[in-house]
C-alpha cells in the first residue's frame, strides 16, 4: 500500500518506504490531477536527485512538461508556483534526519492542496500502483520534456528583498545557521544584500549532513556563535527553510510563538493586521493567547499544520498566522510558511524600533511552562482512538483548571500520540504529562 498523505505531503525512509518506483507513480498521479507544467525543487539530501528524477519522469510520462528548479527552499518553490500559476513539488523531509525524504505538493498558484485534491491524488496513486488506472500514455512528441530554470533562486531572492520595501538592515549583525539545507542557496546572500553583517553556519551541504547537529533541530552551535560574535540576532532553519527559530543577543531562544506575537503586535501597530486577528494552532502556548487578549488581538485556532493555518487565513482574509515550530505565514507576501522571509521581517522590526530582540520578545508575551511527550502507539491513531483518552484528559484538565491546558493528539506523519501540557510550573506540567503518557501507552501502545 502506498504511503498516505500526512499533514505535509508524504514522507518516509528514502529508498525503503519512499522508493523511486512509488515517487514515479506519485509524479504520474500528480500530473493527472494537477496538470502542468510541473515545477520541481528539492533540499540537499543525497536521495533528493534520485527522487526528483523519479517524480519528474512520472510527470513527463503523462505528457506534462517539468521544470527543474534545483536546490530551492520550499517557500521558493511555492513562490515560483504562484508566479507561474503552475503546480509544484518539493523533494524534502524538512526537519527529519537525512535518511528520510518526502514529497510536498503545491496546486497552481503555490497553494497547499485541499482535502478533496489530496483524496483524489491518493486514489489515483493507489490505482497506478495497483495497475488498475486507465488511460494510455503519450508517445513521441506527446511525452513531456524536462527544462531547467537556473534563475529561480535569483527570482525568489529578489522577492524576499522586496518585502523590506526599500529599507536596509545595515546596522545589524546576524548569524544564520542554514542546517546544511536549502537555505544555504539563498539566506546568506539575501541578508548580505540587505546590508546586514552576516556570519554563516551550516552552509556546506554534502548530502548527509542536513539537520545533523545544526539548524533548527540543534540550536547549540547558533547560540554559541551569536554570543561569541556579539551578534544582534541569530536564525536557524530546517532542511527546506519553511520555518525558522531565532536566538537573541544573549543566546536565548525565541520560538515561533514569540515570533508570531511580536510580528502581530508590529503589524497591528502599523495598521496591517487585518481585523486585528492572528491565526495559530492548538499547540500555541497559553501565554500567547493571554498576551493577545490583553493587546486586543483576536486569536483564531486551527489544528496543527501550516495548511490549516493558511486555509483559515484565506477564509478570513487575515494577514498573519503560524505555528510554535517556527512556520510563519505573512499572507500578503507568501502562500506558505517561509523561514527566510520571517527572519527578514523580524530583523526589520528590530531595525525600525531600535530595540533588541530579547526585549521585543519578552514584551510580546510570557510563555507558560510547556511539556511535550511523544508516545509510540500500535498504528497511526485516529479520532476514535484519541476519544478513548477523553476521561483521562478531562480529569487532568480539571486538576489544572484555568491555569493550564492539556492536549492529546495523533501525529499526522508517524505512529505516535503527542501529549502537550501547560501549567503554572514546570513540575506540575511534567507530572500531568507523565501520567497522560503512561495512560496513552496503556490504552493505545504497541
Amino acid at each position: 500500500m502506498p504511503l498516505e498523505f500526512g499533514t505535509d505531503g508524504v514522507r518516509g525512509l528514502a529508498n525503503a518506504e519512499l522508493t523511486p518506483e512509488l515517487v514515479l507513480a506519485l509524479g504520474r498521479a500528480a500530473a493527472r490531477v494537477l496538470g502542468g507544467p510541473f515545477l520541481v525543487g528539492r533540499d540537499t539530501r543525497r536521495s533528493g536527485p534520485m527522487l526528483q528524477a523519479a517524480f519528474s519522469a512520472g510527470a513527463a510520462s503523462e505528457g506534462v512538461a517539468v521544470v527543474d528548479l534545483g536546490v530551492l527552499p520550499t517557500p521558493g518553490v511555492a513562490y515560483v508556483s504562484a508566479r507561474w500559476d503552475a503546480p509544484g513539488a518539493v523533494i524534502s523531509a524538512s526537519h527529519n534526519p537525512f535518511p528520510d525524504n518526502g514529497v510536498k505538493l503545491f496546486a497552481p498558484g503555490g497553494r497547499k492542496l485541499t482535502d478533496a485534491e489530496e483524496q483524489t491524488l491518493e486514489q489515483e496513486l493507489h490505482a497506478l500502483v495497483a495497475g488498475t488506472a486507465g488511460g494510455d500514455r503519450p508517445t513521441g512528441a506527446g511525452v513531456g520534456h524536462l527544462d531547467l530554470d537556473p534563475a529561480a533562486v535569483e527570482a525568489y531572492a529578489a522577492h524576499l528583498i522586496s518585502s523590506l520595501e526599500g529599507r536596509t538592515l545595515e546596522d545589524l549583525t546576524v548569524v544564520v545557521d542554514c542546517g546544511h539545507g536549502a537555505a544555504s542557496t539563498v539566506a546568506p546572500d539575501v541578508l548580505a544584500i540587505t546590508g546586514a553583517t552576516v556570519h554563516v553556519l551550516g552552509a556546506a551541504p554534502d548530502g548527509v549532513n542536513v539537520n545533523a547537529g545544526c539548524g533548527s533541530t540543534d540550536l547549540g552551535p547558533l547560540r554559541t556563535a551569536v554570543v561569541e560574535l556579539g551578534a544582534d540576532v541569530g536564525f536557524a532553519f530546517d532542511g527546506d527553510a519553511d520555518r525558522v527559530l531565532a536566538v537573541d543577543a544573549a543566546g536565548g531562544v525565541v520560538d515561533g510563538d514569540h515570533l508570531i506575537a511580536l510580528c502581530a503586535l508590529d503589524l497591528r501597530g502599523r495598521g496591517r493586521l487585518k481585523d486585528d486577528t492572528v491565526v495559530v494552532t492548538v499547540m500555541t502556548n497559553l501565554g500567547f493567547r493571554r498576551a493577545m487578549e490583553a493587546a486586543g488581538i483576536a486569536v483564531h485556532e486551527t489544528p496543527v499544520g501550516d495548511r490549516h493555518v493558511l486555509e483559515a487565513l484565506d477564509a478570513g482574509g487575515w494577514s498573519l498566522g503560524g505555528e510554535q515550530s517556527g512556520h510563519l505565514i505573512f499572507r500578503a507576501l507568501a502562500t506558505t510558511g517561509d523561514g527566510i522571509l520571517t527572519g527578514l521581517q523580524v530583523l526589520d522590526i528590530v531595525a525600525r524600533t531600535g530595540r533588541p530582540l530579547a526585549d521585543l520578545a519578552s514584551k510580546a508575551m510570557t510563555r507558560l511552562p510547556q511539556v511535550l511527550r511523544n508516545v509510540a502507539v500500535a498504528a497511526r491513531a485516529d479520532g476514535d482512538a484519541i476519544r478513548l483518552m477523553a476521561p483521562a484528559v478531562e480529569a487532568e484538565q480539571a486538576r489544572l483548571g484555568a491555569g493550564g491546558r492539556v492536549l492529546v493528539r495523533p501525529s499526522g506523519t508517524e505512529p505516535v500520540v503527542r501529549v502537550m501540557v501547560e501549567a503554572q510550573t514546570e513540575e506540575q506540567a511534567e507530572g500531568v504529562a507523565l501520567r497522560l503518557a503512561a495512560e496513552v501507552a496503556r490504552v493505545l501502545g504497541p
